[in-house]
């Protein structure tokens, strides 16, 4: 089983006092990232985060957007700076004698000021909000994991169905490589009976030009390394660990063995045919790139 790296998850509950709602979204990354994004009174919650995305995902970069909303009145108090009121209400008397006018007290009027009456919010534990936090968080990575692995399943077909392209390739290849070693000694002997005229020609000579030929084109081992490649190739698709980094190391020593035998083979028939296994590996090559 195959997880890709893309997907999307929400959740969200509602707990003492506030509403949770957290998004999740994860994009392919050579290694676990996870990024999360929160209000500043629950930082000393963001490792729980992301102790509980690293426990569920091996590979990709994680963003979590985690939103709060108050839900209930949370408790207020007022509080009075009885300093700077009397500071205020001196300082006024001052002016009033100044200006020769009369001066009473009024509470309204103080209580207008600046800084005299402030509002203080109840203090949030962090801590006490982790339950809910944390059940929103489960409930976008378990969305999250689904699409993750929904949309591996369609990457495993897809990739099974390519692996049987390249395969029949290989074969055609393999089915191939004998006529070119025939086709060439006809060719040589043709050229030679022309070069030569009535001269006999030297079986032998040829035979062992045909044979030089074969042998500095031969392309057994790299289509029997290729052959195994494919078989470990499929063999990984059925693992249920994180398989993306092997994938790709298999797919650069197909390629590898893919350019050696074109360059070998040195027939127009096998090169055409590893220019289609090429475009095959490359396309196999950009599906990985989302595997976990």
């Amino acid at each position: 089983m195959a997880n890709s790296m893309t997907g999307f998850g929400r959740g969200e509950t509602r707990g003492h006092g506030y509403s949770f709602s957290i998004e999740m979204k994860s994009v392919n990354h050579r290694f676990l990232e996870v990024v999360v994004k929160l209000p500043r009174y629950l930082n000393v919650l963001e490792e729980n985060v992301r102790k509980i995305i690293q426990e569920r995902v091996s590979r990709g970069r994680i963003e979590v957007y985690i939103n709060t909303k108050e839900t209930e009145e949370k408790k207020r108090l007022v509080k009075v700076d009885k300093e700077l009121t009397l500071s205020y209400d001196n300082s006024l008397k001052e002016l009033a004698q100044l200006l020769n006018s009369a001066y009473i007290t009024d509470i309204y009027r103080l209580v207008a000021l600046p800084e005299i009456l402030t509002v203080e919010e109840e203090e949030t534990d962090a801590e006490v909000l982790w339950p809910f936090l944390e059940a929103a968080v489960l409930a976008a990575l378990q969305q999250l994991v689904q699409m993750r692995r929904d949309e591996g399943e369609r990457l495993l077909r897809d990739l099974r169905n390519r692996i049987g392209y390249l395969r029949d390739l290989t074969k055609k290849v393999e089915e191939r490589a004998p006529e070119v070693v025939v086709e060439y000694q006809e060719k040589l002997k043709e050229r030679l009976s022309s070069l030569l005229a009535d001269t006999t020609l030297d079986e032998s000579r040829l035979a062992m030009e045909v044979a030089l030929l074969a042998d500095r084109a031969s392309i057994t081992e790299e289509l029997v390394r290729m052959g195994s490649h494919l078989d470990e190739f499929e063999k990984t698709l059925q693992s249920s660990e994180s398989i993306g980094r092997k994938l790709d190391f298999l797919v650069q020593e197909m390629n590898r063995e893919i350019n050696t035998i074109g360059s070998k083979a040195n027939d127009l028939v096998i090169s055409r045919i590893v220019v289609e296994g090429k475009s095959e590996l490359e396309k196999i090559r950009e599906q990985i790139q989302n595997i976990e």
